[in-house]
């Protein structure tokens, strides 16, 4: 019995260990975003985190499908306008903002606009987006955020 009892023991011990045991292989990863109806929160504009100031919303923008319109803030004004997407090409068209003046944000909505105006190409890498210019330099970072 009581070798029963060792045996039963000493296997426990094993499936534990085993349990704990770390597996070598490819990390797991998120699946790629949408680049569509997919809410972008800005998180970096030429290489810098953008200002968000209090009582103002985020910059963000999200491309909706049919039609192909963009929405979103630029930290001060709310913006919207028409985009066209094939395959990596992106640009962004007519954009325009409502004129709210902002004693903060001015500069970030200006950049955030011409990064914008700018952007010929996208990639996105699970949650994260990458505006590109035309000769594939980052122009804006981006994160998607899952709206509850």
């Amino acid at each position: 019995m009581k070798h029963a009892v060792a045996s039963l023991a000493m296997l426990l011990a094993v499936a534990l260990m085993a349990g704990c045991a770390t597996q070598e292989g490819p990390a797991t990863t998120r699946p790629d975003e949408s680049l569509v109806n997919t809410y972008w929160k800005l998180t970096a504009l030429d290489g810098e985190s953008p200002d968000v100031v209090d009582g103002q919303r985020e910059p963000h923008f999200v491309l909706h499908a049919d039609p192909a319109r963009v929405m979103g803030s630029t930290g001060c004004n709310r913006m919207m306008g028409n985009y066209r997407l094939e395959a990596s090409t992106l640009r962004f068209m007519a954009l325009s903002s409502t004129r709210m003046a902002c004693p903060q944000g001015a500069s970030t909505e200006r950049r955030f606009l011409a990064a914008l105006n700018a952007t010929t190409a996208w990639r996105i890498e699970g949650e994260r987006l990458w505006l590109l210019d035309a000769q594939h330099e980052t122009l804006a970072r981006f994160e998607a955020v899952h709206l509850q």
